[in-house]
C-alpha cells in the first residue's frame, strides 16, 4: 500500500463558519498527495455535517469524530492516524496559499538537516489587527534562517503553529504533543530543540492566519504572558539553567519584575539586577542590588535578558559581544 506524501493534521471544534473555505485552500494544493486527518472535537454545530460531506467528495479526506476532550487529545489522535513522512497542521479557520505543500514539501526533500519548515504568515482581515500582532507577525516572518530562529526561541514562539510542516518521526521523538498549563506548540518546539531539531522558515507567505475576538491565542489561559513565562522556565531550567539556583535579570521594568516572580515561584532567585537607567543604578529590588551593566563579566551567574522593550534586543546583543559574553552560555534573552 501507497502513503501519501503528507498528512494534513486537522483538529477542529465548531468552525462551521470558516470550515469550508479552509477545506477549499486545501483541495486547491498543488501538490495533490496529500491525506487530511480531521478530528472533531465534540462540535456542536454543523462542523462534523461539513468535514462528512466534504470526504463523501473526497477520498483524501478521513474523519474522524470523537466526544470533547481538548486540543491535545485530539491532536494526538490525529497523529497516531497520519499516514506520510511529512506532518502539515492546518486549523480551521485559516488559509493556505495553493503552493503551501509543495514548497514546503520541496524544501523538507532538500534540507534532510532541518525537521521543521514554517512559512510566513499574513493576519487577516487587516482592519482588526493591532499593532502589537503586526510587530508580532513582523518578527516571526523575520527568522528565516535556523541560527536566527535558534538565537530567538525563548523570545516568543516563533511559528504559527498552523504554518509548520515537521518530519513524522521527529514528532513521535518528542513524544507528541503534550498537555501542560501552557501552549502546547510553544512547548513543542522547545522540546524539539533539544532534541537538536534545526528549524527553518519559507520567506514566502503561505498561511493566512485569521485573528477573531474567540482566538485560541486571545483566550486560553495557557496562551497568557504567564503561562509563556512558565513555559519558559520549565525549559531553561532543563538547559540554559539546568544547575543554577540564582541569576541576573537585566531590566528591572514591569517585565523584569514578572520574571523574578515567576523565577521565585520555580525555585530560583534573583541576586543582582543589571540597568542601563542611571536613576535605578544604586537601589534594591526585592533585596537584590541594581548595577551597571559594566558589572557583567564572562563566566557570572546566568544573565536573563527580560527587557520588555522589543527594539533593546540588537542593542544589548551588540553590547554583550563587546563585553565577551556568549549567547546561550552567559546569557540568554527571554522577551
Amino acid at each position: 500500500m501507497s502513503y501519501p506524501q503528507v498528512s494534513i493534521l486537522l483538529a477542529v471544534r465548531n468552525e462551521q463558519s470558516y470550515l469550508p473555505a479552509a477545506l477549499a485552500s486545501l483541495q486547491a494544493q498543488t501538490l495533490s498527495d496529500w491525506e487530511l486527518i480531521a478530528v472533531d472535537d465534540g462540535s456542536r454545530d454543523a462542523t462534523a455535517a461539513i468535514l462528512a460531506a466534504a470526504a463523501r467528495r473526497d477520498r483524501r479526506i478521513r474523519l474522524f469524530r470523537r466526544p470533547w476532550r481538548g486540543l491535545v487529545a485530539a491532536l494526538n489522535y490525529g497523529l497516531a492516524r497520519c499516514r506520510a513522512p511529512l506532518i502539515a497542521r492546518m486549523d480551521g479557520d485559516d488559509l493556505c496559499h495553493p503552493r503551501r505543500l509543495q514548497l514546503q514539501a520541496s524544501f523538507l526533500r532538500r534540507h534532510p538537516d532541518i525537521g521543521l519548515v514554517a512559512t510566513a504568515v499574513r493576519h487577516f482581515p487587516r482592519h482588526r489587527i493591532s499593532d502589537g500582532m503586526r510587530a508580532y507577525e513582523s518578527w516571526q516572518n523575520d527568522l528565516i534562517d535556523p541560527q536566527d530562529i535558534q538565537r530567538d526561541l525563548y523570545v516568543e514562539s516563533p511559528f504559527a503553529h498552523p504554518s509548520v510542516m515537521l518530519r513524522k518521526r521527529i514528532l513521535a521523538q518528542a513524544g507528541g504533543y503534550q498537555d501542560h498549563p501552557w501552549a502546547e506548540d510553544y512547548d513543542l518546539w522547545l522540546r524539539l530543540a533539544r532534541l537538536g531539531v534545526r528549524f527553518a522558515r519559507l520567506p514566502q507567505v503561505l498561511l493566512f492566519w485569521r485573528d477573531r475576538p474567540r482566538r485560541l491565542t486571545r483566550t486560553a489561559p495557557q496562551c497568557s504572558a504567564a503561562a509563556f513565562r512558565a513555559c519558559k522556565i520549565h525549559h531553561l531550567r532543563q538547559g540554559f539553567l539546568r544547575h543554577a539556583t540564582a541569576v541576573t535579570l537585566w531590566g528591572a521594568g514591569m517585565e523584569g519584575k514578572a520574571w523574578r516572580k515567576a523565577l521565585d515561584a520555580a525555585g530560583i532567585g534573583v541576586t543582582r539586577w543589571i540597568e542601563v537607567d542611571r536613576r535605578k543604578i544604586g537601589q534594591r529590588i526585592h533585596g537584590a542590588p541594581v548595577l551597571g551593566a559594566e558589572e557583567l563579566h564572562p563566566g557570572g551567574p546566568p544573565l536573563l535578558v527580560t527587557i520588555g522593550a522589543r527594539n533593546a534586543r540588537p542593542q544589548v546583543r551588540a553590547w554583550a559581544a563587546k563585553k565577551g559574553l556568549c549567547e546561550g552560555r552567559d546569557f540568554m534573552v527571554v522577551t
